[in-house]
């Protein structure tokens, strides 16, 4: 079992304390999430919608809810060693409610790849040609895949490779491009395009990374201490953020689009094209990965079976390179701002349970000693399910405040509520798979405790 679930990069068990990564290694997995490509989109979007000094708040509100939610989901990740499908099911969904969101976020991590792909697909036209765009969002995606296939080894080869790259990007276009403008007329210039609301940049900056920060338990189950997923957040999300997106925002006020292609042509050229071809394979390795990793738990809970992640890698990998060549990178903006809203409530949840209810802790805690799974979960928690409709439901439709700020707050203080007035009850128990589970006597506390 240990060498199968190794190769299988522990897509259903705990990640073993001597598997795991320094902080560096990790690190720098984090920063080329958050400091490639996707930021530089999310800049570029604010720039083309938005004043300078209202994007800076913008990015400011959005970090914010980033940071808090991923230092706690990470830290929760990282003292289990667990994906966050598989985590939750003992952070207040149960089996049922981890495979819906394992499946959640398969799509959306999805919506992201074939955006990426999109993206690296009109560089590759503008920049080689012989291939229509279509085409090459199917040949990126492949590549994409063939990397993730491999797993975390090989995507931290690719980390050391494309961020460096990315960085000299960012430096080249900011002093080639900016140069040929007053900075100071850029700072008060009017975007070009429709104008965009504080609330609808902050959704878009917090929805843009909502899905990486409920997902951090599967980067952060490979570190080795707390402190490391605290280090690697507030870095990676503040660098990521500030320097690549407020770049994003100056080249768009400056160019007066939100093409990043044509920014990036326009700036850099040949290499630039390159180079930022290179740099999407950061963010769209970990799309891809934490996709497979959905996709596995929820076969493995609703079916009932143990597939390879590297099998379901390039499925999904196939599929999102298809939706990168039919077009999705079109609906971008609105994509965003409904994961801004529909995702932070998984994480509020799972915060809200790991660390103050805990209804379900005791189990995770008995069978972490013995580095296994506890010998099963609840079925449903309705109550989470309900709290997580809810608070949607009042990020999408309250049009007071921030919608990701809204949601998650009022999925945290619902639960919280819920937990301490005794309403947060599993139903039923489901056997985790016999490789994964602790012994049995693990079982009969977690049905006494889903009970309590």
């Amino acid at each position: 079992m240990d060498a199968t679930s190794e190769h299988d990069d522990y897509a259903l068990s705990r990640v073993p304390h001597d598997k795991r990564y320094s902080w560096f290694t990790m690190a720098i997995q984090r920063f080329g999430m958050l400091s490639s490509l996707a930021s530089f989109l999310i800049g570029a979007t604010l720039g083309f919608g938005m004043t300078f000094w209202n994007a800076v708040l913008a990015i400011t509100l959005g970090a914010v809810v980033l940071e808090v939610l991923t230092i706690f989901t990470g830290i929760a990740g990282q003292r289990e060693g667990l994906s966050t499908s598989v985590l939750a099911r003992w952070t207040g969904f149960g089996r049922s409610g981890s495979s819906l969101i394992g499946l959640a976020i398969s799509l959306s991590a999805l919506g992201w790849f074939g955006i990426q792909n999109a993206v690296s697909a009109q560089g590759l036209v503008s920049l080689i040609g012989w291939l229509p765009l279509w085409a090459w969002a199917l040949v990126f995606g492949l590549i994409v895949t063939a990397i993730v296939s491999f797993g975390i080894g090989s995507m931290n080869w690719t980390a050391y490779i494309t961020v460096p790259a990315f960085l000299l990007l960012a430096g080249w276009s900011i002093v080639v491009e900016l140069s040929r403008h007053d900075f100071g007329a850029l700072l008060q210039a009017q975007p070009a395009g429709p104008q965009l609301s504080l609330l609808q940049g902050t959704s878009i900056v917090a929805g843009g990374f909502i899905v990486g920060a409920v997902i951090t338990p599967d980067m952060s189950r490979f570190n080795r201490s707390a402190g490391d997923v605290v280090k690697q957040t507030i870095v990676g999300i503040s660098l990521g953020e500030y320097v690549i997106g407020l770049i994003g925002v100056l080249l768009a006020l400056a160019l007066k689009t939100n093409d990043v292609v044509a920014i990036v042509t326009s700036t850099s050229g040949f290499v630039g094209t390159l180079v930022i071809i290179a740099a999407t394979l950061k963010i769209n390795d970990w799309n891809l990965y934490a996709a497979s990793l959905g996709v596995v738990n929820f076969v493995d809970q609703v079916f009932g079976r143990r597939v390879n992640r590297a099998v379901v890698t390039a499925v999904v990998g196939v599929l999102g390179s298809v939706l990168g060549a039919v077009g999705i990178l079109g609906r971008f903006t609105d994509f965003l701002i409904l994961l801004g809203v529909v995702f932070p409530p998984i994480a509020g949840i799972m915060v809200a349970e790991y660390f103050i209810v805990k209804v379900f802790r005791d189990d995770l805690d008995r069978s972490r000693a013995v580095g296994r799974l506890p010998a099963a979960a609840p079925t449903w928690v309705p109550t989470s399910l309900a709290v997580w409709a809810v608070a949607a439901l009042v990020g999408h439709f309250v049009d007071w405040g921030l919608p990701s700020i809204n949601s998650v707050v009022v999925a945290m203080v619902l639960y919280i509520a819920a937990g301490y007035a005794g309403l947060v009850r599993g139903i039923g128990a489901s056997p985790t798979h016999p490789a994964q589970h602790a012994p049995a006597s693990t079982a009969a506390g977690l049905t006494a405790g889903a009970g309590n």
